[in-house]
C-alpha cells in the first residue's frame, strides 16, 4: 500500500501521462511473489530474495493475470535486472532481461524504491538509494538518475508521519 501512496503522489505533483490504475494495480502486486519465499515457519529466504519478481510474475500468471500486470512483478527489481546482470552476478534467476518498459513499469519500480520492507520498514531517500545503487555500476546510477529526473521525488516527511516509519 506504501508503495501505492508513493506512486500516487508522483503522478499528482509531476503530471505525468500514465494510466492511474494499471500504476495502482502494479504498485499492489508487485511484491506478490516475496510470498513464496517464506517457510513454514515463518522465515523469509532472504538469499533468494532477488527471485521475488519472477516468482511474482509466475503467480499471476497462473492465476489468468494479463502480461502488463504480471510484468510489473519481474519488472521492478533494482533498477532493472539484463541478461548480462544475471550471467555476470550468477543471480537465480532464468537468463533475459527485467526491465521496465512503460511509463508505468517505470514508475512502479521507482517508487519501490523510497520503501524498505526492512524490519522495522523505513523510507529511503533518494539521495540514499543512490548511493545504494552505485554498487552495481555506473550505468545503474545513471538509470536511477534519469528516473529522479523524470519523476522528482516524493514527500517522505509526510509519509513517515503517516506509516509512523523512519526515514533512512
Amino acid at each position: 500500500m506504501i508503495v501505492c501512496e508513493i506512486a500516487e503522489q508522483i503522478m499528482d505533483g509531476a503530471g505525468l501521462d500514465v494510466d492511474k490504475d494499471l500504476v495502482r494495480a502494479g504498485c499492489l502486486l508487485h511484491d506478490i511473489g516475496v510470498y513464496r519465499l517464506y517457510d513454514v515457519t515463518g522465515e523469509l529466504d532472504h538469499k533468494s530474495y532477488v527471485r521475488h519478481g519472477v516468482l511474482g510474475h509466475e503467480i499471476l500468471r497462473a492465476e489468468g493475470f494479463p502480461e502488463e500486470i504480471c510484468r510489473f512483478c519481474s519488472r521492478h527489481t533494482g533498477v532493472g535486472l539484463t541478461r548480462d546482470d544475471i550471467e555476470r552476478q550468477r543471480l537465480p534467476l532464468p537468463v533475459g532481461d527485467y526491465v521496465a518498459e512503460t511509463g508505468e513499469e517505470r514508475l512502479v519500480m521507482y517508487a519501490d524504491k523510497f520503501h524498505s520492507k526492512t524490519d522495522p520498514p523505513t523510507f529511503v531517500t533518494a539521495d540514499s538509494y543512490a548511493v545504494h545503487v552505485r554498487r552495481f555500476g555506473g550505468g545503474k546510477v545513471a538509470a536511477f538518475t534519469a528516473m529522479r529526473e523524470q519523476f522528482g521525488e516524493p514527500d517522505l516527511v509526510s509519509l513517515a508521519a503517516d506509516h509512523g516509519h523512519a526515514i533512512a
